[in-house]
């Protein structure tokens, strides 16, 4: 007897600022694909989750704090801090405006519909490495989840946010004591070196395992102060 598999079907394919990105479905999963590579999907979100709720309890108690989640993605870390009324402001940055869109008015919406009328979100059209060095917000927590990981980026210009010259712009959009938190589909000893060697303090790994593979990983740091 032949085994039956489920053919990924394209839903929308564009070609964006930085290349071409789809969203399809596979089963019962959506998947964000950007110039060929997988990002993610919508199969568990775990990981995503606990970017954020290990980014809250990092924090040192303060009311309301004020968030900026690096990527929409699939809409998990969006979701999942919005279900949470502690936080206060919630700022997302995404750069792909098909991703919005997929969000706004497409399939991706039925995760991201309540996180997205609440009225402490608001989403940012733009690079987060642009926006990092040109807002003069401030934040308590931000939460990373743009590349697959500080060595695995989409797109070569994202490189210059995992140096320490990019991590110095992450730690000036942080408010004293404010946590950044940085998604990766594998730990990495090299970039809690380079945390510390940026100025931060505090700094460590915190793992979800996966069924297959190395374990995805949020790196946690604080910004002195």
């Amino acid at each position: 007897m032949t085994a039956v598999y489920d053919t990924p079907v394209v839903l929308d394919r564009r070609e964006g600022p930085y290349g071409e990105v789809v969203l399809r479905r596979h089963g019962a999963l959506l998947q964000i694909i950007a110039n060929g590579c997988f990002l993610m999907d919508t199969s568990d979100g775990r990981s995503e989750r606990l970017l954020v709720d290990a980014a809250r309890a990092a924090l040192d108690g303060r009311a309301a704090p004020a968030v900026l989640i690096g990527g929409l993605g699939v809409g998990f870390s969006l979701a999942h801090a919005a279900a949470d009324p502690g936080w206060g402001r919630i700022t997302v940055v995404e750069r792909e405006p098909a991703v919005i869109d997929w969000h706004r008015d497409g399939p991706l919406a039925e995760i991201s519909a309540g996180a997205l009328a609440d009225p402490r979100t608001t989403i940012v059209r733009a690079d987060l490495v642009a926006y990092v060095n040109e807002t003069s917000d401030t934040f308590d927590a931000l939460c990373l989840d743009i590349d697959n990981g500080p060595g695995w980026t989409v797109t070569e210009d994202n490189d210059s946010l995992y140096s320490p010259a990019g991590l110095a712009t992450c730690a000036r959009v942080l408010r004293p004591g404010g946590v950044l938190a940085v998604w990766s589909a594998e730990p990495s000893p090299e970039f809690e070196g380079t945390l510390r060697n940026a100025g931060f303090q505090q700094v460590r790994t915190e793992e979800v395992p996966v069924a297959r593979g190395v374990p995805d990983a949020v790196h946690l740091a604080v910004r002195p102060g």
